[in-house]
């Protein structure tokens, strides 16, 4: 059995995979692919309709906010964010939480006159550590609030929602729905597809619809979310075959017991995972516990010459796309809604079987 622990993009359901390999080149009886089909088509339309339905369902996603299906996966939003809901003259909050964070800020900084970083990630007797929001430098007059719940380099997440007097933007692209939220409590909820939703190059923005009337011109129309809401998402041609398999996950998040399955399952996986590390001197994770990710889990081991053979011999029991990002090292395993409990089982007992022979 192969499991794949890609931080994104991501291992797909298996069912979904197999139902497009079977409608790859006849779907809906057409005799043709969905790849082939005009996004404008009353059957294509149709499906997504009922995908923007499917997630409404899943997220509780009220009639007052648009969803989007966007191009350029979730580090298009980046600029997109601040060049639609923040002047020119604004001045905008951001926590930054590591190295998506970072680059976020970045390209804010392109579009508004002043990025305030409220906070950031410290190392703590306990580990790396998000300071409490009571902590937090707020700007008095900050066009919005942008952070990222779950930072996919370093495995750190934040499990409370802000609540600043701002519009809270959020990058949900290693998250969305692994748990139920609040959409409410949001101005944005955007995030690439390519690790809980789908194939990269697409992206979900969900927007109150208040922030729609605060566009500014000078964004590039096919970013533009006033634009793409009227448009249904269709100013021009979407990516449809992301599209088409983001419908397809939407149905199986669904068939699964929706966003409390995905829940319980993606607590269950993660706290095998740190349970393992946690009760080992040979594996180490250096993130405080309340900050710790359920989606994406670092580990080192403490003798790092033995880094490659992991991963070697890993890789030779179908546990693929181990090793840790190129910025922290040491090993990561990502476990989105996708990877079965079965999966978490496999790489436990394989990290417990190495540690024995190599301690």
């Amino acid at each position: 059995m192969i499991y794949n622990f890609s931080a994104g993009p991501a291992m797909l359901p298996a069912s979904v995979l197999k139902k497009a390999q079977n409608e790859l080149l006849d779907w809906q009886g057409l005799g043709i692919s969905v790849m082939e089909i005009s996004h404008r088509d009353p059957i294509y339309i149709q499906m997504t309709e009922e995908a923007e339905q499917d997630l409404r369902d899943l997220m509780a996603i009220p009639d007052n906010y648009s969803v989007l299906f966007m191009h350029g996966g979730g580090r298009a939003q980046f600029s997109s964010v601040p060049q639609n809901i923040a002047g020119p003259n604004a001045t905008v909050d951001y926590l930054n939480t590591g190295v998506w964070s970072d680059i976020a800020i970045i390209e804010a900084r392109k579009y508004v006159a002043e990025v305030n970083e409220v906070a950031k990630v410290v190392e703590t007797p306990e580990g790396k550590a998000i300071p409490p929001i009571n902590a937090w430098a707020l700007s008095k007059n900050a066009a919005y609030l942008h952070y990222c719940p779950n930072e996919t380099v370093d495995g750190i997440a934040l499990h409370e929602v802000p609540e600043v007097g701002v519009p809270l933007v959020a990058d949900m692209s290693s998250v969305i729905l692994s748990e139920p939220i609040d959409v409410t409590k949001f101005g944005i909820i955007y995030a690439g597809a390519q690790k809980n939703i789908g194939p990269s190059g697409l992206s979900v923005v969900i927007i109150r619809n208040d922030l729609l009337e605060t566009q500014q011109n000078r964004v590039c129309t096919v970013m533009n979310y006033k634009v793409q809401a009227e448009q249904h998402s269709m100013y021009n041609t979407p990516n449809t075959f992301a599209w088409y398999l983001a419908a397809e996950v939407f149905k199986w998040v669904k068939a699964q017991g929706g966003l409390p399955a995905m829940a319980e399952l993606n607590a269950a996986k993660s706290s095998l995972l740190y349970e393992c590390v946690d009760n080992s001197k040979f594996y180490r994770n250096t993130i405080a516990a309340q900050n710790r990710s359920r989606m994406n889990i670092p580990f080192q081991l403490v003798d790092s010459n033995l880094d490659n053979l992991f991963l070697q011999q890993a890789k030779a029991e179908g546990l693929l796309s181990l090793k840790g990002h190129r910025f922290v090292g040491g090993m990561r395993a990502s476990m989105y809604n996708a990877m079965p409990l079965e999966g978490a089982h496999a790489l436990v007992d394989f990290m417990t079987r190495f540690e024995k022979a190599h301690r």
